[in-house]
């Protein structure tokens, strides 16, 4: 310390601290003038002690002039030495650095200056601090001062030309500095560290694209900043990687893809639309590297399906269906439970486009991997059940195809009716809003006869008599209408010539049984007219209630119909379906006479014209009454279960017991009977209960009854 006193006058040491920016300015040229004659002497330590005083009695000291003064008197010291000044560079920068976080807006103001005169003279040595001098630039370029930003701003510029053509930069030292810094929110801030991700990777030498792992995260972050200056940044810098990418032979798509599928995700549209437009280039481009990360990139693709942007839609589509192309093996890393996973969880999407594709994922994976897939059927099996549910039909359609798809095998195929048949009976509303469209595409998907044969055998041992009532209601009208059963529909005509038929006919019959009226339109299906008429004969007070008579009514009307043109040609020839009448006029008599249906049915029957009647065994009486002429021939030639008359073929009735099937359709409504007492005996044991808990109890009077009376009618109508 002695020595620097005694090398730098007092007045040049005073006038280095003063207030006016004048005299500190040409106290430092005093020392510059010093150092330079201390340099060409070669007393560097000499040099090292006026280093040492204007750091410590200036630099650190509490007087914000002297430190000002120290600032500069440390460039001027270091413009004197030259060439020189590395080997005094460790004494000269740090107490510079330091400055930089000095609490007086001026002082760090003249750190700027000082640093970046510092930086003109020594140039290339500098690189040795610049993680240091990086750190304190990231600070100040959102210094509170705009005089101080500013500055920062000129030195940024200078340390960036030092850096670019410096041969001892390390970007792997800087890297951890970079990364640690991108999450910053400071918009000056964000805008330096892109500036300067910007001008590492335009240095030939420099590998940024190699690093781009660790700052892409911080990059797309900046996409949703609030300033259009740091998006159009960033997107500018994604952008130029990018197109590295395209151009590289060498990229860890890994890493990124990562960091991809979370920004897919991000409510910044920008963001999202930049992170799906590089996954769909990563898929591309990625091939094998990409293989274990399908399942999340499927899991970010998914979800864009459906975005609100339709730019995000058409780009996460050409991903889908570049990236359902893609030829993977599961020994290689192709986790196709996770995808399988990731498909199951979009089932439960808002959106209906993206629960499409995560079906179409399913039916990929069953016809690429079926082994594989069926190993998780567990997994999935539940919630493609309660698919069944969606409120789109192209989804439950889709559904259905995955379903036939698993049933092709007949372990499944049982198992996918079972488990059907039990969501149907929990889910009274899927029955009701669902029921045919699953059952009609099922049958067009895994044979219709083979469907309902299984439906049929699972229904005849059901337990819950009400449920498979409804059920085989719902059956059998699925049968009587839809286009996709004609095949089934003609083979039950043949049930009486056609042993197929027949077998077709008694598979059904079991279940059938369920409900009256499921029998008598099977009965007329199959054209057993006189097993239909016996039905309808059998049939007791109790069977014919409200619901029978709703459904009654249904049948009547699809008499009507198309599909039952072959029974009304037949009332041509009553000589050969005398049955098929009875059964009509069985049915006739059983509707109420005001009701629409009876209306339909009578006018139908009057239209069979007088000559159809003809023959000597088919007189009509006087009395017009049309069971004359049943009478009549019973008492002629003899009459085959079908209503046909027996001529050349006999009296085959195919092996069918008739007289077994009665009796097996009797003692199922007799159970139907007893079970509907039992639920009403306890029905009203309930009300009753109910009743005296809140209400006194008093004697009925006969009014009150009779008024009471129709109004529950009315309810039960209502509720058939």
């Amino acid at each position: 310390m002695a020595d620097a006193l005694s090398l730098i006058p007092a007045a040049v040491l005073r006038n280095l601290a003063d207030k006016l920016y004048e005299k500190r300015k040409n106290a430092a040229l005093d020392i510059e003038g010093i150092v330079k004659q201390l340099a060409i002497a070669g007393d560097h330590d000499k040099i090292t002690a006026v280093i040492n005083l204007l750091t410590t009695e200036f630099t650190y000291s509490p007087q914000a002039n002297h430190r000002k003064g120290g600032l500069i008197g440390l460039a001027a010291a270091t413009v004197g030495l030259t060439s020189e000044a590395a080997q005094h560079l460790e004494q000269i920068v740090p107490p510079v650095l330091n400055s930089f976080s000095d609490q007086d807006s001026r002082v760090r103001y003249y750190a700027c200056e000082a640093l970046y005169n510092i930086a003109k003279v020594v140039r290339g040595d500098f690189i040795i601090f610049f993680n240091q001098i990086f750190d304190a630039l990231c600070k100040l370029s959102a210094d509170s001062d705009a005089n101080v930003q500013s500055a920062a701003h000129l030195l940024d510029r200078l340390v960036k030309d030092i850096v670019t053509e410096s041969d001892q930069f390390s970007i792997e030292e800087f890297i951890p500095l970079l990364r640690e810094r991108m999450n910053v929110l400071n918009p000056y801030v964000r805008q330096f560290l892109v500036g300067w991700i910007t001008v590492l990777d335009s240095v030939p030498d420099i590998d940024m694209l190699g690093f781009l792992p660790d700052f892409l995260d911080g990059l797309f972050n900046m996409l949703s900043d609030s300033s259009h200056e740091i998006r159009q940044q960033a997107d500018s810098a994604l952008s130029e990687f990018l197109q590295e990418i395209k151009n590289s032979p060498s990229v860890d798509y890994g890493r990124m893809a990562e960091i991809l599928v979370q920004r897919a995700g991000s409510p910044d549209e920008f963001t999202r639309l930049t992170a799906i437009t590089w996954i769909n280039e990563f898929v591309k481009l990625g091939g094998d590297q990409l293989v274990p990360y399908y399942a999340d990139i499927l899991g970010a693709i998914l979800p864009c399906i459906s975005d609100k942007e339709e730019k995000i839609r058409v780009v996460a589509r050409e991903t889908n269906e570049e990236l359902r192309a893609l030829k993977a093996d599961p020994a290689e890393a192709f986790d196709v439970g996770a995808i399988l996973s990731i498909a199951r969880r979009q089932l439960s999407s808002e959106w209906e486009g993206t629960r499409i594709e995560a079906l179409h994922w399913m039916l990929t994976l069953l016809n690429k991997y079926r082994n594989e897939v069926l190993q998780y059927l567990n997994d999935i099996f539940d919630t493609l059940l309660k698919a069944l549910s969606d409120p789109s039909d192209q989804v439950v359609l889709l559904v259905l195809d995955v379903h036939a798809c698993i049933a092709k095998d007949p372990q499944h195929f049982r198992q996918l009716v079972v488990f059907l048949m039990h969501n149907f009976r929990v889910d009274n509303s899927l029955l009701e809003k669902r029921g045919a469209l699953i059952i009609r595409r099922l049958c067009v998907l895994l044979n219709a006869e083979r469907v309902y044969r299984e439906l049929s055998t699972i229904l005849e041992g059901e337990s819950d008599l009400d449920f498979a009532s409804i059920m085989v209601q719902a059956l059998n009208l699925i049968l009587l209408t839809s286009s996709e059963l004609s095949e089934i529909r003609y083979l039950l005509k043949q049930s009486l010539v056609d042993p197929a038929g027949k077998d077709l006919y008694v598979s059904l019959y079991a279940s059938w049984c369920h409900s009256p009226m499921a029998i008598i339109s099977l009965c007329l299906l199959a054209q057993t007219y006189q097993h239909a008429s016996a039905v309808i004969q059998s049939l007791v007070e109790e069977d014919v209630n409200v619901k029978f008579l709703v459904q009654l009514d249904k049948l009547i009307r699809l008499l009507e119909t198309p599909i039952f043109a072959y029974l009304r040609l037949q009332l041509l020839e009553p000589g050969r379906y005398p049955w098929l009448f009875k059964a009509l006029y069985g049915l006739l008599m059983l509707l109420p006479q005001q009701s629409a249906a009876f209306k339909i049915l009578k006018t139908r029957l009057k239209a069979v014209p007088s000559y159809s009647f003809n023959g000597e065994q088919l007189k009509k009486t006087s009395s017009g009454n049309p069971y004359n002429f049943l009478h009549n021939m019973s008492g002629g030639s003899q009459i085959n279960e079908d209503g046909e008359v027996a001529l050349d073929r006999g009296n085959s009735l195919n092996g069918i017991n008739f007289a077994a099937r009665l009796q097996q359709f009797q003692q199922m409504q007799h159970q139907h009977r007893v079970h509907l007492k039992t639920q009403t005996l306890k029905n009203s044991s309930s009300s009753s209960k109910e009743a005296q808990r809140h209400e006194e109890p008093k004697q009925p009077q006969l009014s009150e009854v009779n008024a009471v009376a129709p109004s529950r009618s009315s309810k039960r109508a209502q509720g058939s």
